[in-house]
């Protein structure tokens, strides 16, 4: 039996206690003030449907990174890491870090924050859809801190996936993406992104799990809606705010999937507890494909 935990309006929202002792709370860039909020569109429902009949109890969430409201807390920023765990990974990450982007959208009322992943060496860039479907301006800014205008040039709400035109640029790294078949539980992979608006990042773990699904559940001003993502490799290595639309990265250096979710423990817990998502290479690459085709 599933279970569904509704979480609260973002104006609803309570930081949960911090730990005993100082905690440690990161600073984002000068020009980068934004910290953690809840996905835009009103509350949100995404719950694990698990795979034979297991039973769900936990809450997953998308998220992405807002106007500053409140500092993160410890037991948040702990998640966020940087890797050092050997040769090997730091290998892995030289060559895919330049490959990785921000994805800002600044609006009349609000920001957002996600990330991506470059595609074309002129600067197209894949996200998910959640991360640039509010109005506002985009932009990009790579691994090197410099910041370029952008648009959103076509979308796939069904997979949650969008491509975004960066302007003024070439010479960029592509991606190179691995394939379904290259992926297998307990292969170790790291995660590629901006958690809590700090770009640069990556955390290590391994596939949890195949072939996961969430189903989600909107409500907002404008109405209802769900929505069901499939096929979804599940992770323990840390993703967290603003890790949307990231890299999730073999040994070879190949990216087998796109972070799309997390889970949390209940509706008042915004930290990773090892249990995140990503969209499979085979669904990003097809998906990618269909989407160039929108492009003019």
């Amino acid at each position: 039996m599933t279970d569904l935990m509704t979480r609260p309006q973002h104006d609803d929202y309570v930081t949960p206690p911090p730990p005993l002792g100082p905690p440690f709370v990161p600073t984002p860039p000068p020009e980068d003030r934004r910290w953690p909020r809840r996905l835009a569109g009103g509350a949100a429902v995404l719950a694990l449907i698990g795979a034979g009949g297991t039973a769900g109890g936990v809450a997953a969430e998308r998220y992405l990174i807002d106007h500053p409201t409140t500092a993160a807390t410890a037991s948040t920023a702990a998640t966020s890491a940087t890797v050092t765990e050997g040769d090997d990974l730091a290998a892995v990450v030289k060559q895919v870090q330049p490959s990785v982007v921000t994805v800002l959208v600044d609006g009349n009322r609000s920001s957002s924050l996600g990330s991506g992943v470059v595609i074309s060496s002129d600067g197209l860039v894949l996200t998910n859809n959640h991360v640039i479907e509010s109005d506002g301006t985009v932009s990009v800014r790579l691994s090197t801190g410099q910041t370029v205008p952008a648009r959103v040039v076509a979308t796939d709400t069904t997979h949650d996936l969008a491509l975004v035109q960066a302007t003024g640029l070439s010479g960029l790294t592509p991606v190179t993406f691995g394939t379904d078949d290259s992926v297998a539980v307990g292969d170790t992979v790291l995660a590629f992104g901006a958690p809590l608006g700090l770009e640069n990042t990556v955390t290590s773990g391994i596939v949890s799990a195949l072939d996961r699904s969430i189903s989600t559940a909107t409500e907002s001003a404008t109405g209802s809606g769900s929505e069901k993502l499939t096929g979804l490799l599940q992770t323990d290595a840390a993703i967290n705010q603003g890790n949307s639309g990231g890299a999730l990265v073999d040994l070879s250096g190949h990216v087998v999937g796109i972070n799309v979710a997390i889970a949390t423990a209940s509706d008042s817990s915004t930290g990773s507890i090892g249990v995140g998502f990503a969209i499979p290479a085979d669904t990003v690459t097809a998906a990618v494909k269909q989407m160039r085709s929108q492009i003019n």
